[in-house]
């Protein structure tokens, strides 16, 4: 089978000191590091927001981070603003040793939509770029690490099963933000789908 690995979102907004911090992120640099150093495929995404972006509270008045907004695409988290396209909380984090042949994956790129999959953005229709990459390459079974979880590796993972991917998500190369049960509930929707763990 050919495998590649997709390390999600691993920037400087989501690890220690960032915009948007994930709880513990940075204790997953060194598992990462080292699966990197295992596959001869190696795909990292990266948020890449551009200013005033529909997904951050900010752009809406009298709105607060971490409340939902219906849209016309569905319900959107609203979030600090991070990951702002070309400034240092969009970067990869200085801690990844990134191979010379790892392939990125640029999403939540238009200001009107924001992306949560690598595979589709959240009006669940428009394509983001990483299955093309893949079947490039012919890659048919995909394993997953990063930021967050229960975001934006939830997603990706339930889109590759949907894609026909054999799906593997790190446990331990992942840390998840945890709203509201929101880990448990997407471990649960990983099972419910066919995604292992390892």
């Amino acid at each position: 089978m050919n495998s590649a690995l997709v390390v999600i979102d691993v920037q400087a907004d989501f690890c220690s000191g960032g915009a948007l911090a994930v709880p513990e992120a940075d204790a997953i640099l060194p598992v990462i590091n080292a699966l990197m150093g295992a596959f001869q495929r190696v795909f990292l995404t990266q948020d890449w927001h551009p200013r005033r972006h529909v997904s951050f509270a900010s752009s809406h008045p009298g709105r607060r981070p971490f409340t939902t907004l219906d849209l016309p695409y569905g319900p959107q988290m609203l979030w600090p603003d991070h990951c702002v396209a070309r400034t240092s909380g969009a970067e990869l984090h200085q801690g990844l040793v990134i191979p010379h042949h790892a392939v990125r994956v640029c999403k939540g790129t238009r200001p009107e939509i924001d992306s949560y999959s690598a595979f589709f953005e959240n009006d669940r229709r428009t394509v983001v770029g990483l299955d093309a990459a893949l079947r490039g390459e012919g890659v048919t079974e995909i394993i997953l690490a990063g930021l967050a979880t229960d975001f934006c590796v939830l997603h990706t993972a339930l889109d590759g099963r949907t894609l026909g991917y054999e799906v593997t998500v790190v446990e331990s190369a992942c840390r998840g933000i945890d709203r509201d049960g929101s880990l448990a509930a997407a471990w649960a929707q990983m099972d419910a789908a066919g995604v292992r763990r390892a």
